[in-house]
């Protein structure tokens, strides 16, 4: 027997998206495109799934070069980080951090996303609860960053 299809909210991303959502192994599952298999459909999935679809649909990421929940150490800690898009010379140029909706992009969201970058190097940080996003890019000279309105296109980064 299979639980009714799940209400999932509209988030703030320009469009919706189409996605294959099934009930497997008694649950809700989602089929991630960019690591191709379904995944277990969490309120912090379904933020992911969006952002991957406007990564790649909307700024032009190529899914070939954009890893999702990849698995990284910092000071001994094990981490995963949500998404990475690498650039063609495989460095990395952006670090997204998915967070369920409702969820507040505090400094506490802010300090993970700037933890997680000490070993990703990443040009540029986002973090997202798919209603508000907080985008920056980072100035290596300055080892600094600054906040922007919008995430420009891949080939802009």
């Amino acid at each position: 027997m299979t639980a009714d299809r799940p209400r999932l909210p509209r988030l703030g991303f320009p469009r919706q998206y189409d996605f294959d959502i099934r009930w497997r192994d008694d649950r809700w599952c989602i089929l991630d495109r960019t690591r191709q298999r379904f995944v277990a459909l969490t309120p912090e999935e379904w933020v992911r799934q969006n952002l991957l679809e406007f990564l790649v649909r909307d700024r032009g990421c190529p899914r070939a070069l954009t890893a999702v929940e990849t698995f990284l150490e910092h000071h001994g800690k094990p981490f995963r980080a949500d998404v990475v898009v690498h650039g063609r010379d495989t460095a990395a140029l952006l670090l997204a951090e998915c967070k369920e909706p409702g969820t507040r992009l505090d400094q506490a969201v802010l300090d993970q996303v700037d933890n997680y970058n000490q070993v990703v190097r990443a040009q540029y940080l986002l973090v997202t609860n798919g209603n508000a996003h907080s985008c920056w890019r980072l100035d290596p000279q300055l080892g600094s960053g600054r906040f922007i309105d919008a995430l420009p296109p891949y080939g802009d980064m």
